[in-house]
Order: C-alpha cells, then sequence, then structure tokens
C-alpha cells in the first residue's frame, strides 16, 4: 500500500510538472483575436475588407502559436504585427464603406438632379404647349372676331377710313328744314345701335352738314340739331352718352358741289364716324 500510495503522487506530480511545462499563447494575442473576431462579424467589413481580414485571420494565428521563452521579443513582434493587420483591415473596411457611402450618395444626388431637370423640362414644354395652345385659341378668336366684324361693317355699310368707321344718314331722316327724325324705323340707325352693342369699347363722333341754301348760322344749328337727334335715337336705345360727341359743322365741309340738287342732296348728311380702338 506505501509503494502504490508513493506512485501515485510521483505521478501526479509528473502530470503537474508537464501541465507546468506546457506552452501557451503570447500574452496580447488574446485581445488581437477578440478585436478581430468583432471585425469578422461586422457585414460591412467583411464586405469591403474581405482581403484584409483574411491576410489579419493568417497574422493572428501565427501570433496565437506558443513559443519557448527565450522567444519573448518574437512573441511580441508576432503579436504586434497581429495588431497592425488587424487594424489595417479595420481602416480599409471603414474607408471603403465612407467610399461606397460617398458614391451612392453622389448617384442619389445626380439622379435627383436628373429628376428635377426632367421635372422643369417637363414643366417647360407643358408650358410651351399651353402657351403655343393659348396662341392658337387667340389667333382663331382674333380670325373669327375680325370675320365677325367684316360681316357687321358689310351690314352697316359703313366706310373704313383713317378716322374709323364712317356710315353715312342722308337728308332722308329729316323733313326739310327740320332736326326731327321722321317717323318709321330707320334700319341704318337700328344696325348702327346692334354694332355699337357688340363693341362697347368704341368712341362716336355724329357729325351734321348741310347744303348752302340759307345763312352759315342757321345751317350750322339745323346741323348740329340734326346731329343731336341722332345722338337721342341711340341714347334712347341704351347707348352710354359717354360714348357720343355731336358736332355740327353747317355747309362749311361739303362732298359734293352744291350748285345742282343733287349735290345739294349729298350735302344735307349726318355722318356716324366710329372711332378706331387705340
Amino acid at each position: 500500500m506505501n509503494r502504490k500510495a508513493t506512485a501515485a503522487v510521483v505521478l501526479s506530480s509528473v502530470l503537474l510538472t508537464a501541465c507546468a511545462m506546457s506552452p501557451t499563447s503570447p500574452d496580447g494575442s488574446e485581445d488581437v483575436r477578440t478585436r478581430l473576431t468583432t471585425l469578422q462579424q461586422n457585414p460591412e467589413m467583411k464586405t469591403h475588407a474581405r482581403t484584409e481580414l483574411r491576410d489579419a485571420e493568417a497574422a493572428v494565428q501565427l501570433a496565437e502559436q506558443p513559443l519557448a521563452d527565450n522567444e519573448a521579443a518574437l512573441a511580441d513582434y508576432r503579436v504586434y504585427m497581429a495588431d497592425r493587420m488587424v487594424e489595417i483591415a479595420r481602416a480599409k473596411g471603414q474607408t471603403r464603406l465612407l467610399e461606397s457611402e460617398r458614391e451612392r450618395l453622389g448617384e442619389q444626388r445626380d439622379a435627383a438632379r436628373l429628376a428635377a431637370r426632367t421635372r422643369e423640362a417637363d414643366r417647360a414644354h407643358a408650358e410651351a404647349e399651353r402657351a403655343r395652345g393659348s396662341q392658337a385659341d387667340a389667333a382663331a378668336l382674333s380670325a373669327r372676331e375680325a370675320e365677325e366684324m367684316q360681316r357687321r361693317i358689310d351690314d352697316l355699310e359703313a366706310e373704313a377710313t383713317e378716322r374709323g368707321l364712317v356710315l353715312t344718314l342722308g337728308d332722308v331722316l329729316f323733313a326739310t328744314g327740320s332736326a326731327q327724325i321722321q317717323g318709321g324705323t330707320n334700319q341704318n340707325l337700328e344696325k348702327l345701335v346692334t354694332f355699337l352693342d357688340q363693341y362697347p369699347d368704341r368712341q362716336v363722333l355724329i357729325e351734321g352738314h348741310t347744303d348752302n341754301v340759307g345763312s352759315a348760322m342757321f345751317n350750322e344749328t339745323l346741323s348740329r340739331q340734326r346731329a343731336e337727334s341722332v345722338r337721342r335715337f341711340l341714347t334712347d336705345r341704351r347707348i352710354n352718352s359717354d360714348r357720343l360727341t355731336v358736332s355740327g359743322f353747317g355747309f362749311d365741309r361739303p362732298i359734293a358741289s352744291n350748285d345742282s340738287a343733287m349735290g345739294r342732296q349729298q350735302n344735307r348728311r349726318v355722318e356716324v364716324i366710329i372711332e378706331n380702338r387705340e
């Protein structure tokens, strides 16, 4: 029994001595492994520093190899190099991640600028189309308005002059020596009312004229009274009096010779001048 106990004690001592003498990883290698493992678990680092992580893994594995006590300097060097390789992997991965992010942001910015230019171009095109449509509509409207005005001018039997449209009302409106418009509906005056209703922005001059029979004062008075009668006819039909200006010229402005009955008849007239639009 004593021999067995002694053998057990000796065996235990041998095992303890063997364990105490078994090599271990150098100091610092465990910390380097921890940092490397953290990087390896990061998807961004695995994507952007694949090669550097592989090189760091090899360096850490080498740093983890046990060395004899007399090789402490080599162990420290390996740990240092492994630490540097891990740091390089981290820095490279971070740099490439930032570059990738900058490139992504640049692409988004370019896309936003392109979208903005596209919207601006589309808006300008739409505005141009609306403008062309408006111009076409305006041109068509102007053409229709011009056609309608010409039709009414023809119906009115007015003459286009530099002063405007001139409608001549002959002496059949009045009895001899009278300024009273004769009974019955005068067709030309009714057409004039219709025209002035259609174009309310036009100003009107009403000018009375006579032949040279009688004194100048009598004829000037008569010509003005006849022009006033036409003005009253228009205002009675709700043509604004502010649009109407009356003048009497007597026999100062003949359009034919007063030496013949026909000439004198032509001179006895009321002219209605519808002024051109400014």
